[in-house]
């Protein structure tokens, strides 16, 4: 038992401190075909983690990675794998996720029956935990949970694809989410993040900014990064 707490100790470190602002670039958007390329071009802009989208074609109308193509890309990468389960049925796979290399691992509450069950689970496997809201899900929701978590998303698009536009009213959200867990606990934002709406999710308490379509649908990522940092400063 001991053991498998300072590794979950370990792991959770590896989370950036609340309050600090990270841009964590999706994959979504990348090229599949040259993922480790792609990672590595990214890690240029000194950024700390990057966000692992899991659709299962069930919960969200699209399919993407699993655990196998995670634990390739962990042999060659060592930043956070920030991956967001968006999948019907979270409770029978975030171990295989979190033994293919996942440091945190968010899923979301629509689909969650026990969540609290869920995060005291990923915290036995080391790995920190993260509860997500759909745009139409109302924060209360998750309020009894949010406490208990390491990081929590809010999504300004409906889940399944990138490129989609933001969402105003959902983001909103964000300032009611930060009410409820205080300083200390990380807010993801993600979905039509860039220049553009970086200022209003930051403004409203969030510190961790999922990009996808804006880092990767440019030719300059590292720059594109930059933009990003740049539109809070």
């Amino acid at each position: 038992m001991a053991d498998v707490e300072q590794a979950a100790g370990r792991l959770k470190m590896r989370l950036p401190k609340a309050g600090t602002i990270e841009v964590v670039p999706s994959v979504l958007s990348a090229d599949f075909a040259r993922l480790a390329d792609e990672i590595a071009e990214i890690s240029l802009a000194g950024i700390s983690m990057v966000h692992l989208d899991v659709m299962d074609g069930h919960f969200v109308p699209n399919i993407t990675i699993g655990p196998p193509v995670i634990a390739k890309l962990r042999k060659v990468s060592d930043l956070v794998f920030d991956a967001h389960l968006m999948i019907s049925e979270p409770a029978k796979y975030i171990e295989p996720f979190a033994e293919a290399g996942a440091d945190h691992i968010t899923f979301h509450i629509e689909v969650a029956d026990e969540p609290l069950k869920l995060i005291d689970k990923l915290h036995d496997l080391g790995c920190s935990a993260g509860i997500c809201l759909n745009p139409e899900t109302p924060v209360e929701d998750i309020a009894a949970v949010a406490p208990h978590c390491d990081m929590v998303l809010v999504m300004t698009v409906h889940p399944g694809f990138g490129g989609q536009e933001f969402m105003p009213e959902a983001a909103e959200k964000i300032t009611r989410v930060r009410e409820i867990i205080g300083p200390d606990i990380r807010i993801e934002v993600d979905g039509g993040i860039d220049s553009r709406t970086t200022p209003i999710v930051v403004s409203y308490g969030a510190d961790t900014l999922v990009a996808g379509n804006a880092i990767f649908g440019k030719k300059d990522r590292v720059a594109a990064i930059n933009a990003i940092r740049s539109a809070w400063k």
